[in-house]
């Protein structure tokens, strides 16, 4: 699933080719994890200018002209596509929205776990049901060691099941948080309740070093992950754990370790990352 550097990416891409454009119709056929009904979709499209384009979490926020506007979800396999396009629905794209200017912007998902939501709120004043609850933005000043020190208190769930948990800190998935633990010298597996005010300082600058590194190269791609112009993200190439189970730890050179955590992929160095 595409975590926080890659919605990202995919945001920043939107942004430039679609702020100032004016949506003329949008047709659905979708079968997504949630979407409106198609004549809702026309309806409170048709017509809109788009404002601005940001991101919260692994959210895309889509605001109009009037401040309203639409709020989309990526799923596993989510993907955009704008272009000059104007023959047959490519077979998995499940929403199209034509534009003043001759483009189609159009969003497809093989797997169809993707999600729209049409925020009819003012989006000044207000916030999404999807995106209440959340945690702090990691790249942001509201992400602090004393922060994550006080909301790891008497909390013993193994430390990368907590910084995966959205209600936490947003936006970091399974690939960073293997790649900020490593960085922070921290077993995956450490109760949060454990960590040191030190431990903590280390580990909000690893997460926030990661995210922000990962972002200049574009995301990481494993499988499906391509930004609006096609290509692939390029932090791959800079992952020191993750994906790397049996491969020499590029600072003790002990095999890096793969571990199941609740139900999904850790890699770490048992030697650099102790418990």
């Amino acid at each position: 699933m595409p975590e926080l550097p890659e919605v990202e990416t995919v945001c920043r891409g939107l942004a430039a080719s679609l702020v100032n454009a004016t949506i003329t119709s949008a047709e659905t056929r979708a079968h997504l994890r949630h979407h409106p009904e198609p004549s809702e979709l026309q309806d409170f499209c048709q017509g809109r200018t788009i404002h601005s384009i940001r991101r919260r979490a692994k959210y895309i926020l889509v605001t109009f002209a009037e401040n309203d506007g639409l709020l989309l979800h990526l799923g596993m396999t989510g993907a955009f596509k704008i272009d000059g396009y104007d023959g047959p629905p490519e077979k998995h794209a499940h929403v199209i929205w034509r534009l003043a200017d001759g483009r189609s912007w159009r969003f497809l998902d093989p797997r169809r776990f993707g999600a729209i939501f049409i925020c009819r709120q003012d989006l000044d004043k207000s916030v999404p049901p999807p995106l209440a609850n959340l945690g702090p933005e990691p790249l942001t000043a509201d992400f602090t060691p004393a922060g994550l020190y006080t909301a790891t208190r008497n909390r013993n769930t193994p430390i990368k099941n907590f910084i995966m948990a959205q209600e936490n800190v947003v936006g970091v998935g399974n690939i960073y948080a293997s790649e900020a633990l490593f960085r922070a010298r921290l077993s995956p597996l450490k109760p949060a309740s454990t960590l040191s005010r030190t431990a903590c300082r280390n580990l909000t600058a690893a997460i926030k070093a990661v995210l922000t590194e990962a972002i200049a190269a574009g995301g990481t791609t494993i499988s499906d992950f391509h930004a609006l112009d096609g290509s692939e993200g390029k932090f791959t190439v800079a992952l020191q754990v993750y994906g790397r189970n049996g491969q020499p730890c590029p600072v003790c050179g002990q095999a890096i370790q793969r571990l199941v955590i609740a139900g999904r992929s850790s890699f770490f160095c048992k030697k650099c990352q102790k418990p």
